[in-house]
Formats: C-alpha cells, sequence, structure tokens
C-alpha cells in the first residue's frame, strides 16, 4: 500500500510543461503533460502524459491520458520530409537547408466534450460540442455535435441524443451558466428532456 501512494506521488512530482498557454484556474493539467500555445475553459481537465499543440479547448472538457491533438506535420510535398531540410531545432543535427514549412493549423475541441485514452486527433480537425472520442481513436475529419466515434481512422458509430435534444441543448449553452445557476439545473442533468423543460420554462417567465 505504501509503495501504490509513493509511486502515485513520484508520478504527479514531475509536473508538467505549458508554454505560452492560458489555463483557466478552475481546469487542470496533470503532469507529464505538454500543453504549448493552448487555452484551456472552465472546468476542464488534461490527464496524463498528453501532448497538445495549438489548441483551442471549451469548458468542461475531460481528456483522458495519453491524448495527443495538433502539433507538426511532415512536408509531403517536398522531395525529402526530413527536417534537415526546414528550419528549427529537431531531433536531428544537420541542416542542409531551412525552408520554412506550414504554419500548425489550429485545432478546436468544443464544450463538455470526452475524449478517450491515447487518441490521436490532428491539426486543424474540430470536435463539436457533446461529442465523444472513443480510446485509442485516430482522428482526421471533423466531428460534429454531440456524435460518438471510434476508430482508426475515427469514423461514427451514431449521435448521443435526438437532433431535437441536440438542437435544444446547444441553444442553452449551458457551459456558459454562471456556477449559482448550474447548480439548480444539476438536478436534472442525468434528464436531458428534463433539463432542457426546465431551461425552457425559465425563459419562458
Amino acid at each position: 500500500m505504501l509503495l501504490y501512494y509513493w509511486s502515485k506521488l513520484l508520478k504527479k512530482l514531475r509536473g508538467s510543461s505549458i508554454l505560452n498557454s492560458f489555463v483557466h484556474e478552475t481546469s487542470k493539467i496533470e503532469s507529464g503533460s505538454l500543453i504549448v500555445n493552448t487555452t484551456f475553459g472552465k472546468h476542464s481537465f488534461c490527464g496524463y502524459n498528453c501532448e497538445i499543440i495549438k489548441c483551442e479547448i471549451g469548458s468542461f472538457v475531460s481528456i483522458a491520458n495519453g491524448v495527443i491533438i495538433g502539433g507538426g506535420m511532415h512536408p509531403m510535398g517536398w522531395v525529402g520530409m526530413s527536417p534537415v531540410f526546414y528550419e528549427g531545432r529537431d531531433s536531428v543535427r544537420a541542416k542542409f537547408s531551412e525552408h520554412k514549412r506550414e504554419e500548425v493549423k489550429k485545432t478546436t475541441i468544443g464544450h463538455d466534450v470526452w475524449i478517450g485514452r491515447n487518441a490521436l486527433i490532428k491539426q486543424g480537425v474540430t470536435i463539436g460540442t457533446g461529442a465523444v472520442i472513443g480510446m485509442g481513436s485516430i482522428v482526421t475529419k471533423d466531428v460534429p455535435p454531440y456524435a460518438i466515434v471510434a476508430g482508426n481512422p475515427a469514423r461514427l458509430i451514431r449521435k448521443r441524443f435526438t437532433e431535437d435534444i441536440i438542437t435544444g441543448l446547444l441553444a442553452s449553452k449551458w457551459w456558459e451558466m454562471e456556477e449559482k445557476t448550474l447548480k439548480e439545473y444539476a438536478e436534472v442533468i442525468k434528464y436531458p428532456e428534463q433539463f432542457l423543460l426546465k431551461f425552457k420554462m425559465s425563459n419562458t417567465k
């Protein structure tokens, strides 16, 4: 038991690397993660050993361990794709030229998104609000709101709710509610229909 808690403490003591990024005070980045040029909305978290580059992440987002989002790509249209031909420091020392590569595209993650363990998300992709990315998935294309996708490449499994409920939830923008208001809605958070009814009644008074 003592060894378990000791190893858990060592895991947390590694810390995380955060550069040119904004993480809301209510959000958390676990140790071993690398976060660069990225923003996190409120009440979101990133698990251990993630790598997130140039990404806009909404509120209430849950990112499991080992997730990779964004990052650079090798220039496939060039004769040589090796970093010895483009600018910047890299894994190899030699430089035969320093051509500029295309800039890394921003990846956008909506609100209340759940990204499973070891998922890979290509740069420039947009993940819609309420979407679920299955563990180990490789996401190369945009994912619609409230869609569940999985696989390599990731494909649509199903939508979480009916289109009427999805439309209602997107219109409610509950993730923007003040905490006092959100606590009042929390009692019906398990029941989408009741949640939307309560929202409708509150906004027709």
